[in-house]
């Protein structure tokens, strides 16, 4: 049986990783060794980003509704207990995105709520 020799694939494999440190400082994206370790660890703070996203996202999707409601005498958390006991079973996403573009049907809304509330 031949002998396998596995230069090729190390090489392949070596050249994947400097391509994901393409634009890394110094010498990480040029050495192997540091650019494996810059890559693993800019792997993790992806991971962890992604995960942050969403918890950023709902924080501004929170924030713009408690400003919304401000003006119909509510906050934020009297606001979603009554739209909860109206059975409106909308997102805050897009509670948020109507209270921006649709005010009008935002206030129909928040009448809902109140009226819930009693």
């Amino acid at each position: 049986m031949a002998r396998v020799k596995g230069a090729m694939m190390t090489r392949k494999r070596r050249n994947a990783t400097l391509k994901l440190a393409k634009g890394y400082w110094g010498s990480k994206s040029k050495h192997f060794k540091m650019a494996k370790q810059a890559v693993f660890k800019s792997g993790n703070y992806a991971f962890v980003g992604r995960k942050l996203k969403k918890r950023d996202y709902r924080r501004l999707w929170i924030t713009r509704i408690n400003a919304a409601v401000k003006p119909f005498g509510l906050n934020y958390s009297t606001f979603m207990n009554g739209v909860k006991k109206a059975g409106i079973e909308m997102n805050r996403k897009s509670l948020s995105e109507m209270a921006i573009q649709d005010t009008a049907a935002f206030a129909a809304l928040v009448a809902q709520a109140k009226a819930a509330l009693k």
